[in-house]
């Protein structure tokens, strides 16, 4: 018996392993063929060997009389979807003998099988070439939606087939099949999100939420019903910066592989806005193929959560490290994955649970216990880890209610103006600190990028021994003080910035 093997894909976490499928034959003289298919699969796969036998069938293909093995590896991993349907029936063609196995080589096959040979599309198309190219594959065959989303990767060549004799006849040399190509890549359409100018009032949250862009520092909206905490948060994407190529492609690896392919290479940044009954699997990522959950998602994105004291205790702290190490790690008894999860968290929640603590017209009705208990929702390590708490006062309604001839607009606050000054503070950022962002700047950076003169030290150790500061939090201000100080075209940070940092960052209490 001689092994024959195929390389396909199997998708796991927030992208794709590539999966040998190894096939041989142990002929009998007559009778039917048994298929014998060992290397972990599920269910799915389980079943494709009735879908495979067909599709063989159909297209002149018929397995030799015998037992066919099949064999996934790596065996120990588990092995999921429709996607190996197609390295599957390739390998067992060429084990009965109808081709050359080496044709196979140098190449990644992806794709559901009908039974009549026709190829079916299936997600990862991009998560697979990104796991070809880093193996040093260099083709990928696929159905056409698959192979166009593949095509993306410009190191990779994308075939798209329609069905299974399209493919054999190009490995094999009969007729060649065209290379894909990618989508048209158009710029994002930032119009698509809500202006900034439709905001009444709310002046220092607009200036907050420019921080929160041009440093990429999580932010904390805590103010009454209607104040516009989140109308804030959803006008977020208008200010960030665009992705760079390796930004979009690992955007769209992780949207590949979550099936949630958006033709051609993610354009714009992921905005998620999961409501607060999400379990902590969903929001966290989980399940028994690690299926990514909404911190994976929105990476390299926004992740808003609104009603944030409403979400489970245990849903809240897990987010503690993903927020600074922008990963997450799901464990299994057989399996360890760390998934993607660089994203900017964006929270709105109401001072007390009637919303109208400090309301300067309506009256708390709240009992200090139940303040108390609302807020220790939220444990202090996490709200240590969010850089801006800013606090959001009702809009007066003279305000709301002024025809445009009659508002009073300072040019400096309109999205245009905020803008153009977030712009320039992250390509401030990006040439200093070779295209980090001031929110992930380590104690050395600080020291490096962000030293404080002998006034802004000495404000910020008072600050910090009046609020009772810990060290991560002093951390933070110096990093919001950072970007406070690119906000305003300075190179050094200065005490006015330590001041802003710390007007930035409110107490809950």
């Amino acid at each position: 018996m001689r092994t024959v093997r195929c390389l396909g894909a199997s998708l796991f976490g927030a992208g794709a392993e590539l999966v040998t499928v190894e096939a041989n034959v142990e002929p009998k003289e007559k009778g039917g063929t048994e298929v014998l298919l060992t290397g972990l699969p599920d269910s799915v796969l389980r079943e494709s060997r009735g879908r495979i036998q067909c599709a063989l069938a159909e297209n002149g293909l018929d397995l030799a009389p015998g037992r066919l093995f099949l064999n996934l590896v790596p065996a120990a991993r588990r092995k999921s979807g429709e996607i190996l349907d197609l390295p599957l029936a390739l390998a067992a063609a060429a084990a009965s003998g109808h081709f050359d196995p080496r044709v196979l080589r140098g190449a990644i096959f992806l794709g559901e099988l009908g039974i009549d040979g026709r190829l079916h599309a299936v997600p990862g198309g991009l998560a697979a070439a990104l796991a070809a190219r880093e193996r040093g594959i260099a083709k990928l065959f696929g159905p056409p939606a698959t192979a166009t989303e593949a095509a993306a990767l410009p190191e990779v060549e994308a075939y798209g087939a329609q069905n299974l004799a399209q493919v054999v006849a190009h490995v094999a040399g009969a007729r060649a099949l065209p290379r894909s190509t990618a989508l048209d890549d158009a710029e994002a359409d930032a119009s698509r999100w809500p202006s900034l100018d439709e905001v009444r009032g709310l002046v220092d949250a607009k200036l907050a939420l420019a921080a929160a862009a041009a440093g990429g520092h999580a932010i904390l909206f805590v103010g009454p019903p209607g104040a516009g905490k989140s109308m804030l948060a959803r006008r977020l994407p208008r200010l960030l910066p665009p992705p760079g190529i390796e930004e979009r492609l690992a955007i769209t690896r992780v949207m590949s592989a979550a099936g949630r392919w958006p033709g051609g290479l993610a354009r714009e940044r992921p905005f998620r806005a999961p409501h607060h009954t999400t379990s902590y699997a969903g929001l966290v990522g989980g399940g028994p193929a690690a299926t990514p959950g909404e911190v994976t998602l929105a990476h390299g994105g926004v992740l808003f959560l609104d009603e944030f004291p409403e979400f489970r205790r245990d849903v809240l702290e897990a987010l503690r490290e993903p927020i600074e190490s922008g990963t997450v790690t799901i464990s299994r008894a057989t399996q360890r994955v760390d998934l993607p999860a660089r994203f900017q968290l964006v929270a709105a929640m109401n001072p007390c649970p009637c919303g109208y603590r400090g309301h300067p017209r309506v009256p708390c009705k709240c009992p200090p216990t139940a303040i108390e208990r609302y807020r220790r929702r939220i444990s202090g390590p996490l709200i240590d880890r969010i850089d801006l708490v800013v606090e959001v006062a009702a809009t007066e309604a003279d305000e709301l209610l002024r025809r445009p001839s009659e508002r009073r607009l300072d040019p400096s606050t309109s999205e245009d103006a905020i803008a153009a000054r977030v712009r320039s503070a992250v390509l401030r950022a990006q040439a200093r600190q070779d295209g980090k962002r001031n929110a992930d700047l380590g104690a050395e950076e600080l020291d490096a990028h962000a030293a404080l003169d002998d006034r802004a030290r000495g404000l910020l150790t008072d600050a910090a021994t009046r609020r009772s500061l810990s060290a991560r939090a002093v951390q933070s201000l110096r990093r919001v003080a950072r970007t406070c100080a690119d906000l305003a075209g300075e190179d050094r940070v200065g005490a006015a910035h330590v001041a802003q940092a710390l007007a930035l960052r409110a107490t809950l209490a």
